[in-house]
């Protein structure tokens, strides 16, 4: 009953722990101008927290019609995906955000091209672990025709958490129930 007990207490803590930050990593990410691809939010994965801050560490490794580093995009918008959201940072083209921010380096389309940098929100934004949060999406801020850029790296998003999906927590009660009936023989 112990092990049970634990095990119980154990995601109960996982699910109420301490803010963390979310790591995305990506290679060879390649976007057209204006185009990207769902992060989190919405549906899957589901996330809890304040969204206070944005880390970037990628890298250039393909650029067509002048996408530069600095193009690499994080966009959060409720869906559908469109302008006007609540935060843009990177990108050449004005999505018309409520708070717009700019990555400190990677003005150049030179493939090896950096663009490593921390913003920190002016207004947090508030995910509950709903479908009906905004979406964190990833793209190419340059809205020119004909443009793309191919990225390696990694996006942070600091001050939100992953919600485990529903069947990892089944996963982990049924363990715990496995190791009581073995127990018990």
């Amino acid at each position: 009953m112990k092990r049970f007990v634990l095990c119980v207490a154990a995601l109960a803590a996982a699910a109420g722990a301490a803010q963390a930050d979310i790591t995305f990593t990506f290679t060879n990410f390649t976007q057209a101008g204006f185009s990207f691809a769902q992060l989190a939010g919405g549906t899957q994965p589901l996330i809890t927290g304040s969204l206070t801050g944005i880390s970037i560490n990628a890298t250039l490794n393909a650029s067509t019609n002048f996408t530069y580093a600095d193009d690499l995009t994080v966009y959060v918008d409720p869906a559908p995906l469109s302008g006007g959201g609540f935060v843009q940072a990177g990108g050449f083209s004005n999505l018309s955000a409520a708070q717009r921010y700019a990555w400190a380096n990677g003005g150049s389309n030179a493939v090896g091209t950096t663009v490593i940098d921390t913003i920190t929100l002016t207004s947090p934004v508030a995910f509950a672990g709903t479908v009906a949060d905004p979406i964190v999406w990833l793209g190419n801020g340059y809205g020119s025709a004909g443009t793309s850029g191919t990225w390696t790296g990694s996006v942070t998003l600091l001050g939100v958490n992953v919600i485990p999906a529903p069947s990892a927590a089944a996963l982990m009660g049924l363990g715990a129930v496995a190791g009581l009936r073995r127990r018990r023989r």
